[in-house]
């Protein structure tokens, strides 16, 4: 029996898979262009991205690998 007064996510979980691409493009971010920089980047819309360059990463591996693409090349 589970315990009854454990706290349940209010949200929406991810998946085991979108939880390492999000790790992962996370410590590429950083790495290319600093913690606070790459908050901003990875939170904010991007026009040649279509989209929050985290919310692309998260969603798929081809979502990632654009990211990443970016992130490369602004470094």
């Amino acid at each position: 029996m589970g315990n009854p007064f454990r706290r349940r996510p209010s949200g929406p979980t991810l998946s085991a898979a979108a939880a390492d691409r999000q790790g992962r493009i996370l410590q590429v971010a950083i790495k290319a262009l600093g913690a606070s920089d790459a908050m901003t980047f990875l939170n904010a819309h991007h026009d040649a991205l279509g989209a929050r360059p985290l919310d692309l990463a998260i969603a798929s591996a081809d979502g990632f690998g654009a990211v990443e693409a970016t992130l490369l090349e602004r470094a």
